[in-house]
């Protein structure tokens, strides 16, 4: 059978896209809990006046779905932010890909031009290179969707307070006189022309996708979408490790075994090139969650990692790393084990699209 052709980098972004959405949404709950975690938002009593869940520290990934599913919040709580989560997804991994297949085909060629040989094995330190480029390249566009979905699985459902004080106000409207002065039904009606334009401006509530971007702006300004910026640039290296390290476990198991790399071989390998970017690049992914939460107390990565060391030595740098690990490993087995499937399926929606 003749061999197909590669894809176009615009078809391998579509294969990594339709991939990472997959094996994201399959283990979504955890990832849930895993940056509830790592937030650490602090004591629960100023949790509970934010209507927020916290998970117990300590807690793993089963303890911590089953506390918010148990919650007020139910198990929709474990699936907050799932949208916005999932079009972060789709747009960092499309991104990466593409930039990704453009740069190493550039750097390919260019090595072919110098005849060096354009089909040699690029050294690892190269691989990760070149990864981390499009991994950088791809968070400057796609961060603003990264905070809002962090902020989305971060919040709570209405809390008892602002229920309790909701309640008093209706109560106070239904025994208010049957003829309010002139003055008063001006307030009232400013009040519920202000309800109206809020209802256009964001048609479901203040915890949706536009909800939490009009506050994030309103509160932070234009450059809130882009918080955590910085340390999302450092950790371009750790899709760049584990590209690195999967492309050179794979050539290790080829040159051993029949040459063939099987889906079972791909699960294995990665997962393991994804628990070694993880734990080298864990101290930064607690940083950026941190600073992507509401209210938060620190300037910048670097202020991050000093007070945690402060108050919990290196231990706190690893706080929720078990969850990190096991959620990262899943979605990224996953993603190898089906990235033939979702090849195929790009093919024929590449095919599909050059229809008339």
């Amino acid at each position: 059978m003749a061999q197909q052709e590669p894809l176009t980098p615009f078809g391998n972004a579509l294969a990594g896209a339709l991939g990472g959405v997959f094996s994201n949404a399959v283990i979504y709950p955890l990832d849930t809990v895993k940056t509830r975690i790592q937030a650490d938002q602090g004591p629960k009593n100023d949790a509970k006046k934010k209507g927020q869940v916290t998970v117990r520290k300590g807690a793993g990934l089963l303890e911590g779905v089953m506390t918010i599913a148990r919650s007020k919040e139910g198990v929709t709580g474990l699936y907050r932010g799932f949208g916005a989560s999932m079009v972060n997804t789709f747009s960092t991994q499309f991104a990466y890909f593409y930039w990704y297949t453009v740069v190493r085909t550039l750097y390919v060629n260019r090595l072919a031009t110098k005849g060096k040989g354009g089909v040699a094995q690029l050294s690892t330190a190269v691989e990760l290179l070149l990864g981390a480029v499009a991994g950088g390249l791809a968070q400057i566009f796609t961060i603003p969707v990264s905070v809002i979905a962090t902020r989305q699985q971060l919040g709570g459902p209405r809390s008892d307070e602002e229920d309790i004080v909701e309640k008093k106000q209706e109560l106070a409207a239904a025994n208010s006189p049957a003829q309010p002065t002139a003055s008063a039904k001006a307030k009232s009606a400013a009040v519920t022309a202000g309800k109206s334009v809020a209802k256009v401006a964001n048609p479901s509530d203040p915890d949706s996708f536009l909800g939490v971007a009009r506050e994030i702006l309103r509160d932070d300004g234009i450059t809130g979408l882009w918080r955590g910026l910085k340390p999302s640039l450092v950790l371009t290296v750790n899709p760049a490790i584990t590209y690195g390290v999967f492309e050179r476990v794979k050539n290790i198991i080829l040159a051993a075994s029949d040459g063939k790399m099987t889906p079972a071989k791909s699960f294995l390998v990665g997962a393991v090139s994804k628990t070694l970017a993880t734990l080298v690049t864990f101290p930064y992914i607690l940083a950026k969650v941190r600073l992507q939460a509401k209210d938060t107390p620190y300037t910048g990565a670097i202020d991050v990692l000093q007070k945690v060391f402060k108050r919990e030595g290196v231990i706190g740098w690893y706080k929720g790393c078990q969850s990190q690990v096991t959620k990262a490993v899943l979605a990224q087995a996953l993603l190898f084990y089906f990235r033939d499937y979702f090849e195929v399926w790009t093919r024929k929606i590449l095919y599909s699209a050059k229809k008339p």
